[in-house]
This record gives structure tokens, sequence and C-alpha cells, in this order.
């Protein structure tokens, strides 16, 4: 077992409550929807969605109240994102809910986002309040918590978002976005064409 894997799985082993979701071998437990070109695939211990991979890797598990820990990596420009409370079908970022990752400081999505695609955004819904990253090509360490209808993200131990989505009424947004009122899923990584790397990923359920 190379050093990798071994360090996921003694990180987890010293988080109460955490269980890991990748083996760090292979994609056992997970699934792919849409897949594009090769997908993702797991080299030395860490999930890789390739330049030219992408799609949506799912848990087959379905989650409700939850911290979901990972770490990510990513290239100039790098644009994926966690799909939570989803289901397997649709356009996650409407038919559930997409937390944004996105290298949104490059300068190609300059004058072209708006805040609500920002990293850690409840993508077109909510915008992230802050950002925290690791220079480009360093891992960033994640969590995302939905607990109800709250919605956190802390990037390298700084909280970036706490939403409440019972704030969110407006007729029209619920409409294009369902997702939001949906109460567990899958939870996953969309990828968008774009090299990003994941590793230590896993899960604390919460009591409801």
């Amino acid at each position: 077992m190379n050093l990798a894997i071994v360090t996921s799985l003694l990180m987890f082993a010293g988080s109460p409550g955490f269980t890991p979701l990748f083996n760090g071998k292979d994609l056992k437990g997970w699934t792919l929807v849409g897949k594009k070109g090769p997908g993702y695939v797991v080299q030395n211990g860490v999930i890789v969605c390739p330049e030219d991979g992408g799609g949506n890797l799912l848990t087959e598990d379905e989650f409700d109240n939850f911290v979901f820990h990972f770490e990510f990596k990513m290239t100039p420009g790098a644009n994926n994102g966690v799909g939570i409370r989803a289901p397997l079908s649709g356009d996650i970022a409407y038919s559930g809910m997409e937390i944004q990752i996105l290298d949104h400081n490059n300068e190609k999505y300059k004058g072209v986002i708006k805040p609500a695609q920002h990293h850690g955004s409840v993508y077109d819904v909510i915008a992230s309040s802050g950002e925290n990253f690791k220079p480009i090509g360093e891992w960033n360490v994640e969590e995302i918590t939905a607990n109800g209808p709250h919605i956190r993200v802390v990037l390298n131990g700084k909280e970036i978002t706490n939403a409440d989505l019972s704030t969110v009424t407006d007729p029209a947004v619920l409409k294009k976005h369902p997702g939001l009122l949906r109460k567990s899923g899958h939870i996953g990584f969309l990828g968008h064409g774009s090299h990003v790397e994941f590793r230590n990923i896993g899960i604390k359920r919460l009591s409801k």
C-alpha cells in the first residue's frame, strides 16, 4: 500500500465519526453518470479528473445531513464541483445542488462569471463570502456541512459560505433550482473538462 493510501486511511482513523468514501485503490462505492472521455481515474492513491475526462462521479449511497471532507488540487483555470443531495439524473447544479470548485481568480473568468459562481458558492444561488486558496498546484482542504437547510463551506480552516436555504423564496429561483428543496441524495464530483485531483475523502453523518 503506497504512502498516499496510508495517509488517507490514517487521517480518518483519527477523525471520530468520519467514514472514508475512497479506498485509495479504485472507485468501489462510486458510480459515474454522463461519462466524458476517460471519466475519472485513480492514480497514486488519488482520484483524478483528467483534462479530457469528467462526468458526475457520485456515491452509490445517499446522504441527508452530513459533513463531507475532502482535499483537492487544481490546475490553472480548473473547474469542477461537488454535487450534494443529488439525484442520478439531470443537471445536478439544478436537480440537486452544486458547491462550486473553481479557480475563479484565473484571468479567463474575469468579467465572465457572477459571485454566485465563485468557489464555494451554492452554484447560481448563494455566493461564497470569501476565499482562502492555497497556491495553484497545492492541496486544499475543504469541508461541506449540510444540516437541514443550512449549508456551510470551510476552505483551509476558514468559513467561506454559511447559507440558509430556507431564505431562498423567489419562485423563479426555486423553479430553476428544484434541487434546493431535496432532503437527501448522492454526493460527488462534477467534472467539467479540466484536470482536478481529489484525496482524503470521507463523510460524517449528522443526526436529524
